[in-house]
């Protein structure tokens, strides 16, 4: 049977449907959003999810790539490889193990400059935690008013640089953020560099200041879009501020 058509197994489907369904929810997006990004009809996916019928491996990889995340346990993921022994990261990660990372475990505020609104910082949260089945750190983005472009990663700690690099990798698009190790309250600082929406259908490279605190040090933090006025703005601004006076990342000048 070729590969396109070959069916996985009654399990495997009801595995990755529910991995699916969890995924949908936590990112708040819809089955037509996913099947778009996947490429594959709206139908298809209403059915494997169902039950109707099996997910196929050409379908499943598909959705793989679209969700950034790995669906089949033990299979390399397709956001990168799988680690070469258990409990142990594979070596495009640094080859860490979870003892040596386990501090940078946790829930962060995330902030940096808003690209829609001049002077405003963009707020939401990411959770960097251990996964068994990819034997790496992972990273997850929630509270996100654009939840569509809500991210998903794997994360990078190689010793020779002495910085921490969360990779998103959707069908070779890729966004990164390189932030250094933590301070001694936890935070840390870096650069993001992703793409813009601008004008149409039209993306622009943007680069901005990046800073991750822990969520627990943040006294009833909020998320979103905090402008000027609003009572986290101050506290938000010296973070990044911080990032740049410091400095944890420099922005050379045109």
């Amino acid at each position: 049977m070729p590969l396109t058509e070959e069916q996985l197994s009654a399990d495997q489907s009801r595995a990755i449907a529910a991995l699916i369904r969890e995924e949908l929810a936590r990112r708040r997006i819809s089955r037509q959003h996913l099947a778009h990004q996947a490429r594959i009809s709206i139908s298809t996916l209403e059915k494997a999810l169902a039950g109707r019928r099996p997910f196929t491996l050409a379908t499943t990889i598909r959705l793989e790539e679209a969700l950034g995340v790995s669906l089949r346990k033990n299979n390399v993921d397709a956001n990168g490889p799988t680690a070469s022994a258990p409990g142990l990261a594979p070596g495009d990660l640094g080859f860490y193990s979870r003892p040596a990372v386990k501090w940078i475990e946790g829930a962060y505020l995330t902030l940096r400059p808003s690209f829609g609104e001049r002077g405003a910082i963009y707020a939401y949260q990411t959770d960097i935690v251990w996964d068994e089945g990819r034997s790496s750190l992972i990273f997850r983005e929630s509270g996100r008013i654009d939840a569509a472009f809500t991210q998903q990663g794997l994360v990078s700690v190689p010793h020779q640089s002495g910085h921490i690099y969360l990779v998103t990798n959707i069908q070779g698009q890729y966004r990164l953020i390189i932030v250094a190790r933590p301070t001694i309250n936890g935070e840390m600082y870096g650069i993001l560099t992703t793409l813009q929406a601008g004008r149409g259908s039209q993306l622009i490279p943007i680069a901005a200041p990046i800073a991750l605190v822990p969520l627990h040090s943040v006294k009833n933090a909020q998320f979103g879009q905090i402008g000027a006025g609003h009572p986290c703005y101050e506290t938000y601004r010296g973070y990044l501020q911080r990032n740049v006076e410091e400095p944890f990342a420099v922005f050379m000048p045109a």
